[in-house]
């Protein structure tokens, strides 16, 4: 099954070289998946395809609610005998987000697979048709069940819990800067060279089959010289939980670690991390010593995502830090 979303993959430039300025900012509608799916033929060497238009708008402009949505129909999707693999065709801004959202929450080991572009349909060396070729022979290969949710970009299988968008525009930004790839795609076979080893979909502990909304998390963002005033501010806004993505091994200012104290002491989870985009914020220090979380190798943005999703379990700090190093 390929459930559609919307995203460049989905998009159409005025030409050629229309790479970065496409679609609907020039009044040109995305396609649905019945064109998406009819423009790759290819993809029905691997599998007999049905396709779902869940929605179809660009990833920037995704919310929770969509999230809950998508994961509430994947997953009822995966729980049919018919299907044997899922594919999300999803915009590239925000796609690491929502594969490590589902990550979390999908309940089938059979492959869950997103998949976009970085080039519109119409452009010159449009990646997307080789990219939904090589996800659905990902999703429909037996040797991809139980690997957690997938990304497939240029030839490469990230995991949803390390792969990041490390550039703007390249087709090549698709990264696993810590944890390595999972595998790569050549002539459309899947060549595993890993297994992820952290807690994924049937193995997980959240559930969100009945939930219409989850926690509001804030993420605060340190520069030289910040303060704490977008943490107070995320306070009022009624933030349950707050994501500090400090300089270095998770540092930050005095003034921003008292709006820290302060948020936590009004019964906000605080989660210490680092703006750097690899290595790994341990749990040791003044940080620990003041009851903070630390978010391990999770990114500020998906360290995000299992806030809100361990807010919907416990708000007990230890508990919180145990999810934080098993997920």
């Amino acid at each position: 099954m390929i459930l559609a979303t919307g995203g460049t993959i989905a998009s159409r430039g005025a030409d050629s070289l229309a790479l970065t300025d496409y679609g609907l900012s020039k009044g040109l509608k995305p396609v649905g998946v019945e064109a998406l799916v009819a423009a790759v033929p290819e993809i029905e060497k691997f599998a007999n395809i049905t396709g779902e238009q869940i929605f179809n708008v660009g990833s920037s402009k995704l919310g929770i609610d969509n999230w809950l949505t998508l994961a509430k129909r994947t997953n009822e999707i995966l729980a049919s005998k018919n299907v044997d693999g899922v594919v999300i065709t999803h915009g590239t801004d925000t796609l690491e987000e929502t594969a490590y959202f589902l990550n979390l929450v999908v309940k089938s080991a059979k492959p869950v697979v997103l998949v976009g572009s970085m080039r519109p349909s119409t452009g010159m060396s449009a990646d997307g048709p080789l990219n939904l070729v090589n996800a659905v022979a990902l999703a429909a290969s037996p040797s991809a069940r139980d690997k957690g949710v997938m990304v497939s970009m240029n030839e490469v299988i990230g995991s949803a819990f390390s792969v990041t968008k490390t550039n703007t525009t390249n087709v090549a930004t698709f990264k696993s800067l810590d944890g390595g790839d999972l595998g790569y795609m050549q002539n459309s076979t899947p060549f595993f060279v890993a297994q992820p080893l952290k807690r994924h979909t049937v193995h997980s502990e959240f559930d969100v089959s009945g939930l219409q909304k989850l926690p509001r998390v804030d993420i605060n963002y340190t520069t030289l010289g910040s303060d704490g005033v977008l943490i107070d501010a995320a306070v009022a806004a009624g933030a349950r939980g707050i994501v500090n993505a400090g300089v270095g091994h998770a540092n930050m200012p005095e003034v921003t670690m008292q709006s820290l104290k302060a948020a936590q002491q009004k019964g906000v989870a605080v989660v210490v991390g680092s703006r750097t985009v690899s290595g790994i914020v341990t749990p040791t220090g003044p940080f620990t010593e003041a009851g903070f979380v630390s978010s391990m190798m999770h990114t500020a943005q998906k360290a995000r995502i299992l806030l809100m999703l361990g807010l919907t379990r416990t708000s007990d700090p230890k508990e919180l830090q145990r999810i934080f190093e098993q997920y």
